[in-house]
């Protein structure tokens, strides 16, 4: 099941339609309020959030959840609100689209959300290991001296891929790439606004240079260690 929260009933009905049409069950809510409560009523795999909601914006929404959970948000903004966007990353949202909008471009991103959540098959390769650093994919889990790191899903893909090749430098084309694949466009501000959180996250820990820019070039692993 899908949330879709936005105040604006003919934007509800075209989600609901091409959610209805690509597979999905849908739920709705007018605003932050009944978002919460259907939140706690029924966790969705998903949740389509309008920043600009009434009673409470999508953003406090946001930002209320990650309180308690990882489920992936991908938030709906006005086109100019770049200001938005970036604090919705900053808060652990996973990804956003403008209005006004495609809502075939809507279902691929909801689409390849939900593929980066998807449970892996448990191989010998499948644990990254860095360090006291450690990326368990069967189990969205990742630990830091033994202490949890809670990533959203667009983190733990992109420090996975950091983390295949840790001396490798990537650039950001190849970590939009690995995140988001080629069928969708993001700009190089969110990858630099997952770095950011992804940062955050392991010095809350104790691992203080976890991610290290290479000027002019990109980014690799740094020195995880206790």
């Amino acid at each position: 099941m899908i949330l879709v929260v936005d105040d604006d009933p003919h934007i509800r009905e075209v989600i609901g339609f091409a959610l209805q049409n690509a597979g999905y069950s849908a739920r709705f809510a007018e605003n932050g309020l009944l978002a919460l409560d259907a939140v706690s009523a029924s966790m969705p795999k998903l949740i389509v959030l309008d920043i600009g909601l009434p009673e409470m914006d999508g953003l406090e929404v946001c930002r209320t959840l990650r309180k308690t959970s990882e489920v992936p948000i991908l938030f709906l903004t006005a086109r100019d609100d770049e200001i938005d966007r970036i604090v919705g990353f900053e808060l652990g949202g996973d990804d956003y689209v403008t209005k006004p909008f495609s809502p075939r471009e809507l279902i691929a991103r909801i689409k390849a959300i939900l593929k980066r959540r998807l449970p892996v098959l448990k191989t010998a390769g499948s644990d990254r290991i860095w360090g006291a650093l450690s990326l368990d994919t069967s189990r969205h889990l990742c630990r830091f001296a033994g202490a949890e790191v809670s990533l959203t899903a667009s983190e733990f893909s992109l420090l996975d891929a950091l983390l295949r090749h840790p001396e490798q430098v990537f650039t950001r084309p190849q970590l939009r790439q690995a995140v988001y694949g080629s069928n969708i466009h993001v700009s190089d501000r969110t990858i630099d606004s997952h770095v950011r959180n992804i940062r955050a996250k392991l010095a809350n820990v104790g691992c203080e240079n976890g991610i290290k820019t290479v000027h002019g070039v990109g980014l690799r692993m740094g020195q995880c260690r206790v």
